[in-house]
Formats: C-alpha cells, structure tokens, sequence
C-alpha cells in the first residue's frame, strides 16, 4: 500500500495556483497580440505618465537596457510615445498613445474577466478577504505593489 502523502502547504498551493493563474492570463492577453511581461510595462506608464525608462527600469527591477527594448516594440506599435523631458534632456518620459489607452481599456476587461474566472469558487466575501490576505503575505516579504517579481529575471 502506498505511503500517505504529506499535507500540502500554502507556499506549494499559492505556487500552484500562480503557476496557473499565469498561463491562463497568457492565454488571454495573446489575443491582444500581448505578453503579460508588456500588459505590466503598458499598465505601469498608464498608471505614471510621464515615468521616466530609468524610473520604470527601477520600478519593475529591471536592467534598463531590457526596458529600452520593451519600450522600443511598444513605441513601434504606437501604444507608448517616448518623449524627452523639458527638466532634463538626458530624460526620456514615457506615455501612453490613444491607441495604447484603448488597449488599456481592453486588458483592464481582460483581467476583470481572468479575475472573476479565477475566483469564481469564492464568494465576494471571502475574494475579498483572500485579497486582504494575500496582499499582507506579500508586503511582509516586501514585494512591491504591483510589480510581478519576475521582471527582475528578465534580464
């Protein structure tokens, strides 16, 4: 007879899921033609116009060269408008184009989709109280609001 496996834990489960809540968001946002690495370089410009690469490099762990480059195939599908900075001309600030805010419009619908399928199991309550949860794990690991941390692998 086989062994009895060992409970599993919370750490393996939220791995687990997120693992899964990734590949799922993936899924949806490639209808957009995006990555989920661009919907949060688009999502953090739309949320800070005018971020500076260096400030959005800094924010989402990244090498500054990596942003460049994320900026450069955003700029080239006219999402984001790199412009320099009238307080600095070494500055480059970033900002979202109408088209780029239109497609803002539409990952924002995306991801309430993705949220509700995910969290379909629970009540509003208790989604709520997971969120409230899970954003206390997260800011006792110091993990900034917002920012997936594997931006900081991809180097």
């Amino acid at each position: 007879m086989p062994a009895e496996l060992p409970p599993v834990g919370a750490a393996f489960l939220l791995t687990q899921l997120g693992t899964h809540a990734a590949m799922k968001f993936a899924e949806r946002v490639s209808a957009l033609d995006l990555t989920p690495p661009q919907v949060g370089v688009l999502r953090m410009i739309a949320g800070q116009p005018g971020l500076s690469q260096q400030n959005l490099a800094e924010r989402l762990g990244m090498l500054p060269s990596k942003v460049v480059a994320f900026v450069d195939e955003l700029e080239g599908r006219s999402l984001v408008t790199r412009t320099r900075s009238t307080r600095d001309r070494r500055v480059y600030e970033l900002t979202l184009t109408e088209e780029g805010t239109e497609l803002m419009a539409e990952i924002r619908s995306v991801a309430a989709e993705h949220e509700a399928d995910f969290c379909r199991a629970l009540t509003p309550d208790e989604h709520a109280q997971l969120r409230a949860l899970l954003t206390r794990v997260a800011e006792s690991h110091d993990l900034t609001p917002g920012v997936h941390p594997g931006y900081r692998i991809i180097r």
